[in-house]
């Protein structure tokens, strides 16, 4: 599965690259510092984290490379100054209607020597009005928890100024028995966690963009999350990002 892929990530990025409209691909490298690592409501740092990543797009393929680099060691539980994660995505977004797709395949790297695993993902997003949009996210792993995670959002976004922007969201997700289990030693399916976050943009130029960003994660129902994997439910950080 894994060779696979690998392959099918290679073979994906060699079509872009060697696609006659090549030079039409748009690359995006951006830093997040944030101060502290959740993902989907887990905590997996409470300190200080950097998380760079590069985005490729070309048409509606994408590729995504994104890393964990722990500051903070989470009491002694990390090595600080290295990386603890690094994603791969490859994706493909279309639309239909007023409903725009994406499927995709992330491929999770643990360098510090925990068993990577993967997952297959589609989300459906539309606009509705008053600039609001809902979105439904479901992701499967296919490796080593075999069990889905599937979120349903709302956000809003506008203009506050020329330059400026400004985003709302809120989510709630629900979790199979056997990932929270995996990831957060749940002992049942159930409602997992929920997330608000806000952020402010400002276009520098019109290729450097910086922001702003706060989150609010909790678990929902503590059989399938946990409190005690919950160190950290306030949180927040910088944003840069550069398009080429």
């Amino acid at each position: 599965m894994k060779k696979t892929i690998a392959m099918a990530m290679t073979t994906l990025a060699l079509s872009v690259f060697s696609s006659p409209h090549a030079e039409a691909a748009d690359v995006t490298a951006a830093m997040d510092i944030n101060s502290a690592y959740v993902w989907r409501g887990v905590t997996f740092n409470d300190g200080v984290v950097l998380q760079p990543s590069i985005d490729i797009a070309h048409g509606g393929l994408n590729l995504n490379v994104w890393g964990n680099l722990d500051v903070d060691d989470y009491d002694d539980t990390l090595d600080s100054g290295e990386f603890s994660e690094v994603d791969l995505t490859a994706s493909y977004t279309f639309g239909l209607g007023p409903v725009e797709f994406t499927g995709g395949v992330i491929e999770y790297l643990f360098p510090n020597g925990a068993d990577s695993t993967t997952e297959l993902f589609i989300s459906a997003a539309t606009d509705l009005i008053w600039n609001l949009a809902a979105s439904v996210d479901i992701y499967y792993d296919v490796d080593e928890v075999n069990d889905f995670y599937a979120v349903l959002g709302l956000s809003y976004s506008r203009e506050l100024a020329e330059d400026w922007d400004y985003s709302l969201g809120v989510s709630v997700a629900y979790a199979g028995e056997d990932f929270a289990e995996f990831y957060a030693g749940g002992t049942d399916d159930g409602f997992f966690n929920y997330l608000i976050s806000t952020g402010v943009g400002y276009s520098v130029t019109d290729a450097l963009v910086v922001g702003a960003n706060l989150y609010y994660s909790d678990s929902i129902d503590d059989d399938a999350l946990p409190d005690s994997t919950v160190d950290t439910t306030f949180y927040g950080g910088v944003s840069i990002a550069y398009s080429f």
